[in-house]
């Protein structure tokens, strides 16, 4: 199978799973929220990562599917908490309206929070062995060491000077935290050794670094129809990026740097590692 062709049957799959979710419980007005932002397309690159690496490592894709959905409520609950007015005040998300401007501020912040937690209740109630385990990989990276320490670095740090240490740990906080636990959790649900979840860590932090990095080059030059959100922001709002800290020609080079080594830590995996090599590679070259 291609890289094309596997790629959609992972993204399929995340569909398909997050669209199987019904939210018991909840008052018709939040599930519609939940589902208006979880369910607006994207890449779901954090959902065919926990495949794509579950079956790297020796497993079954199908085992990783409860946290693929998991990370990507996450990720939705992030982006509808981030566009808000009162944090980056966007308006519009993959060419849509963003939460707020549909459902109000109040009702935004109860999707994101219901997100976040039927994140945690949907993996509770798995039966495999390693369900703890990438339970708490999970938590570890959404929250405040990871993702949320990362962003409050990120506001925090509005308006001053670059300084390229900073820039790197806001940049492992808020984007490769949530892009290295989906690989590591595929292993984990693989029973890979320690040298198998060390090999998850550096290719996973490394691809959500390149990523970060590409990210803001493309808020500085890319295509606002393409990426489906309002672009520049970065610079108006006085963001710690890493090309401000560096140029955007060794951005690139950074960027690209940061791949090879997520390659290079995958090579003992030999062809099982093609697809997620090829994913690193093609990150260097996305447009949205």
């Amino acid at each position: 199978m291609n890289f094309e062709a596997q790629l959609n049957r992972y993204k399929t799959m995340v569909e398909e799973g997050l669209n199987a979710l019904s939210f018991p419980g909840a008052p018709e007005i939040l599930k519609e929220a939940m589902r208006y932002s979880l369910l607006s397309g994207g890449k779901r690159l954090r959902g065919c990562l926990a495949l794509a690496a579950c079956e790297a490592a020796g497993g079954k894709a199908e085992d990783a599917l409860p946290f693929a959905c998991a990370v990507e409520m996450i990720h939705a609950y992030s982006l509808i908490h981030d566009d808000l007015p009162s944090m980056d005040n966007d308006t519009l998300r993959r060419g849509k309206p963003t939460n707020h401007v549909v459902y109000g501020e109040a009702m935004a912040i109860l999707a994101g929070d219901g997100l976040l937690s039927y994140a945690f209740e949907h993996l509770s109630s798995q039966q495999h062995p390693a369900a703890f385990r990438v339970l708490g990989i999970l938590a570890k990276a959404a929250g405040v060491g990871g993702m949320l320490g990362g962003q409050v670095l990120d506001v925090t740090n509005e308006g001053k000077a670059s300084d390229e240490t900073l820039v790197r740990q806001i940049h492992l906080g808020k984007t490769a935290a949530l892009i290295t636990a989906p690989v590591l959790a595929g292993f984990a649900l693989a029973g890979a050794d320690e040298a198998g979840m060390e090999m998850a860590e550096t290719y996973g932090r490394q691809l959500g670094l390149a990523f970060q990095i590409v990210d803001d080059l493309l808020d500085l030059e890319g295509d606002a129809a393409l990426m489906g959100k309002t672009l520049g922001k970065d610079v108006a709002e006085g963001k710690l990026t890493w090309p401000a800290c560096v140029g955007t020609e060794k951005a690139r080079q950074d960027a690209a740097a940061c791949i090879d080594l997520a390659v290079a830590a995958l090579n003992p995996l030999g062809e099982k590692a093609l697809f997620l090599q090829t994913l690193a590679e093609n990150t260097l070259h996305r447009v949205q």
